[in-house]
């Protein structure tokens, strides 16, 4: 008999004759005790650990295990409870299809997260997990590893393209909704990775140290608020360390700060080849993932030694069981995944209409947009013919048509697959060939910048596509477009005063060139249909309304870290501590706020983005209370319809110069409409963290609407007592 034959009965201990209590089907935690309930100790541990359905034995090849879906963690059934396959899938961009291994299986690609983070649209955030998730489930996935939360907080992360931007209140709200809409399709969101996880350069070692009012203040609130909005079923902890203690084996991060301070139901999964010790068990990790890549499957017999010698408590081990059979049932992800067809086009229309809001206008001197202008427009290089780029690694889907090009740069130890920069098939020059019928449009690949710059200067306007392709496992060394061209760029835009520079990039990038082009666009990783977005945005059939979630330096002086050791590796044990160790002297002020704090000026600030049109703010009125609530006046001034980011800062706490972004909205507006639009402060940003907790100290609060942190216009001030707030 199946345990769903047993409800509404909840029994205490199984196998005893318990009291019983009436259970609700539909209440998550009372159906994981009683299921818990019924478990034997075998079934238990059997939760505890993901299987790689690869074998890896040392001096033989790696092959497929039968009978196992491929893809990157499973935990079998325990057909006996109810309890389905626990099959897991990479990631936020998408569901991926590891090393292609799964032939001919084909997924949507979204944009990079950083697309996301720049539409600043909670709403778009929750319709794009909404659909992966919905990919995932009809693939038969029921955990879907995604999305990441990690502040970006140095420029040169190989994995920020994965990330939401280097503001906490940002990437909370939208990592949130990225995950409420994941779960809304039957599938666990696994929110990652936890914490301080800022660079790929010694990942599995490195020793990432803040205060931690400092932390409390920045990454882990971004994780706070979207585990608050979005309720996702786990955690995934990181490879490094924190303070000392890797980030699954750490206490103060895991019992305390989540499970305890949080209240957090769900359970908390390694990453992959992250254990080290069965010791993690009791700081607070719940399951190993993929665990034949650790050197031991510690969570299964290590583990079972440790229970069996009392060093693992009974209660311990039902907690990590319930909080996994809670978060299957809390999301319907205990019913097994119907493999059903997938609606690609329809798809395709979400990762299109993302792209398109993310697209950020970064300077603009009359030359966009291109419609109702014929003319004859070069198009040069980043492989604008074929696709468009995107990022590599775990979160690498295979785009729905295949691969337009593969740029080799490796062969993958582990399935001996070859491995490179992916371009999506979504090629820019034919969409501008149809948004803009009446124009002459050719291509040149940019490879020989003379032969370029001459067609250019032949050309009524010039459109150079830069790519900066970046990776899991890889840093960039510098900020610089690599393979010469900027040096293209500079010889395009000398040959023609109407040079347009898309760039296709994971993090900002220098642009020594920028006084000579008349336009530039950063359209990220542009998904599936990018080049049909980025079209739209050029030609003008789509007003611009993305701002940046991520400050472009000016230099590579300003950012707060130098150059990082041992580029290139992922593992530093050979190193020393100190080598080992990363110390961040911005501490909360992470991004934009470090820039204020030191009176750095950007190329391009935090929450800056160009529209074909204008917009005014104002005035300003503040009412305060628990929170700060904000009120004032929109207007579109243009001659265009449009969408606004409406940006709220907090420039002044009590009397200590700050600056963060404390409220945000998004609205679209017809020429010469006004609209009222009111936003609630998140109290904590208004808070400092102390050894108590959060504290609004009592005094005086300067908040300015601005179109970006440095573009700032009305000011207003608040009066506020002191109020303490729940950690």
């Amino acid at each position: 008999m199946k345990l769903a034959q047993l409800f509404p009965v909840v029994l205490l201990c199984a196998g005893s004759a318990a009291a019983a209590a009436p259970a609700d089907p539909a209440d998550p935690d009372r159906r994981a005790a009683a299921t818990e309930a019924w478990m034997t100790d075998a079934e238990r541990f059997h939760l505890l650990h993901s299987h790689l359905p690869i074998t890896i034995e040392p001096g033989k090849p790696s092959r497929l295990i039968p009978g196992m879906p491929i893809t990157p963690g499973v935990v079998t059934a325990i057909e006996r409870l109810g309890i389905p396959v626990i099959a897991e899938s990479d990631a936020s961009l998408g569901v991926v299809n590891p090393f292609q291994l799964r032939e001919g299986d084909v997924a949507t690609a979204l944009p990079s997260s950083l697309a996301l983070a720049a539409s600043f649209d909670p709403a778009l955030a929750y319709r794009s997990g909404a659909m992966i998730g919905g990919e995932a489930h009809a693939k038969g996935f029921n955990v879907l590893l995604g999305p990441g939360v990690n502040l970006t907080r140095d420029p040169r992360n190989g994995r920020n393209f994965e990330y939401l931007g280097e503001d906490p209140l940002l990437a909370g709200i939208l990592g949130g909704e990225a995950s409420r809409g994941i779960q809304s399709a039957g599938v666990v969101s696994a929110i990652k990775h936890f914490v301080l996880n800022d660079q790929e350069t010694l990942r599995r070692t490195l020793d990432a140290r803040m205060e931690e009012a400092a932390l409390r203040e920045s990454d882990l609130l971004a994780f706070e608020i979207a585990i608050e909005r979005g309720q996702p079923g786990a955690v995934m902890c990181a490879y490094n360390q924190v303070n000392g203690h890797y980030a699954c084996d750490n206490d103060f991060l895991l019992n305390q700060v989540l499970k305890r301070d949080w209240s957090y139901k769900g359970w908390v999964m390694s990453d992959w080849a992250a254990v080290h010790d069965v010791s993690y068990f009791n700081a607070g990790l719940d399951q190993q993932s993929g665990a034949e890549l650790d050197k031991k499957v510690w969570l299964d017999q290590p583990l079972k030694d440790e229970y069996a010698a009392g060093r693992v408590s009974k209660e311990r081990l039902s907690e990590a069981v319930r909080r996994i059979l809670r978060s299957l049932y809390a999301v319907g992800a205990d019913r097994p995944p119907l493999k059903t067809p997938i609606d690609y086009d329809a798809d395709g229309k979400v990762a299109q209409a993302e792209e398109a809001a993310g697209i950020v206008l970064l300077k603009n001197q009359g030359v966009l947009p291109l419609a109702g202008k014929p003319q004859s427009i070069l198009v040069i290089g980043g492989y604008a013919i074929a696709g468009v780029m995107s990022g590599g690694g775990s979160s690498q889907v295979t785009p729905v048509g295949g691969e337009a090009a593969i740029i080799l740069n490796d062969v993958h130890p582990l399935v001996k697959r070859p491995v490179g920069q992916l371009i999506v098939p979504s090629s820019p020059v034919q969409a501008l060939k149809d948004a803009l019928p009446g124009a002459s449009i050719s291509f040149d690949s940019g490879y020989d910048s003379d032969e370029a710059a001459a067609r250019a200067a032949r050309a009524d306007v010039a459109i150079v596509f830069a790519t900066k392709w970046q990776t899991e496992g890889r840093d960039a060394g510098k900020l610089s477009l690599p393979g010469g061209q900027d040096e293209l760029i500079q010889a395009v835009a000398k040959a023609n005063p109407r040079t347009v520079v898309v760039l296709e990039t994971g993090n900002p990038v220098l642009m020594p060139w920028l006084a000579d082009a008349k336009a530039v666009v950063e359209a990220w990783y542009p998904g599936q249909k990018g080049g049909e977005a980025i079209a739209a945005v050029l030609s003008g059939t789509v007003n611009p309304s993305g701002r940046l979630p991520i400050t472009f330096p000016a230099s590579e002086e300003q950012n707060p870290r130098g150059p990082l050791p041992a580029l290139g590796e992922e593992d530093g044990s050979r190193l020393s501590a100190a080598e080992n160790t990363a110390q961040y002297p911005e501490g909360a002020d992470a991004g934009y706020r470090w820039f204020a704090a030191h009176g750095h000026q950007p190329l391009f600030p935090f929450g800056h983005g160009l529209s074909y049109t204008r917009f005014e703010h104002g005035p300003l009125t503040l009412h305060g209370g628990d929170t700060v609530n904000a009120s004032f006046t929109v207007r579109n001034i243009g001659e265009r319809e449009g969408q606004d980011v409406a940006q709220l800062y907090l420039l002044n706490a009590a009397g200590e110069k700050v600056e963060r972004l404390a409220a945000f909205g998004k609205l679209d507006l017809q020429p010469g409409e006004s609209r009222e639009l009111n936003l609630n402060v998140e109290p904590r940003l208004l808070a400092d963290w102390d050894r108590h907790g959060w504290l609004i100290k009592a005094g005086e609060y300067q908040f300015a609407l601005g179109e970006s942190a440095r573009g700032l216009g009305p000011v207003a001030t608040v009066k506020l007592g002191e109020r303490r707030l729940p950690p």
